[in-house]
């Protein structure tokens, strides 16, 4: 087997080290192929060796300026230090290369959303759920987004696809209640939620906040 397919594997089982000495090894035996570059990076990403990533990324695209991969990974690398301008500007490149994928839409879309613009990070999270209808975060991801932009009864849609599938999924519960109250002042079916949120989760405080409020509403409302 290909030592970088070997090093994958041993990555995806957690043993960094045989995963190193298989990057490396493979780095050595083609020091002029930008794949290994890459690969030895995302260990050392996953690591939290992020200088060291970064020397690695930087020769992977001085072999080959068109690795998507590198570009991807130099993305997750600026995600990581929560520099997120940088980020999607390396997301960028990998998607304009391609291939298109999932995660790629999906890093771009939590950009923008770490910058607080959710209107840019919408088609970004909605072609990412296009893309992977079974990825539930990325789906919970744009649900909110939706919400952060006013479209609650679509953000409704989607956290209902959510909890279909992941019922103990706290957040999605949660803001299925706010959504609720806030589109259509549905104190009842918000309540419901938030009960259900503190069922999975008693911790919750936002939910326990979100209890209060609905009963105090129901008081003034004499239901």
């Amino acid at each position: 087997m290909d030592k970088n397919l070997k090093g994958i594997q041993f990555l995806q089982e957690g043993n960094v080290e045989k995963a190193i000495q298989m990057f490396a090894e493979a780095i050595e035996e083609n020091p002029h192929d930008a794949v290994g570059y890459v690969n030895f990076a995302n260990v050392l990403i996953s690591v939290g060796e992020l200088q060291r990533a970064e020397q690695f990324l930087k020769r992977a695209i001085e072999i080959d300026d068109k690795a998507s991969a590198a570009y991807y990974s130099y993305g997750n690398l600026y995600f990581n230090k929560e520099l997120y301008d940088q980020a999607a500007g390396m997301f960028e490149k990998a998607l304009a290369i391609g291939p298109e994928s999932n995660d790629l839409q999906y890093m771009l879309g939590m950009c923008f959303v770490n910058l607080g613009r959710n209107e840019l990070s919408l088609p970004y999270l909605q072609r990412s759920v296009e893309l992977n209808g079974e990825d539930m975060e990325a789906r919970f991801q744009y649900a909110l987004s939706l919400a952060r932009c006013g479209l609650y009864d679509e953000a409704i849609t989607q956290l209902e696809i959510v909890v279909k599938t992941e019922p103990d999924h706290a957040d999605a519960n949660y803001n299925l209640g706010v959504a609720h109250i806030t589109a259509h002042d549905d104190v009842k079916i918000a309540q419901t939620y938030f009960q259900k949120t503190l069922d999975i989760q008693p911790n919750h405080l936002l939910a326990g906040n979100g209890i209060k409020l609905v009963e105090q509403l129901s008081e003034e409302k004499g239901q």
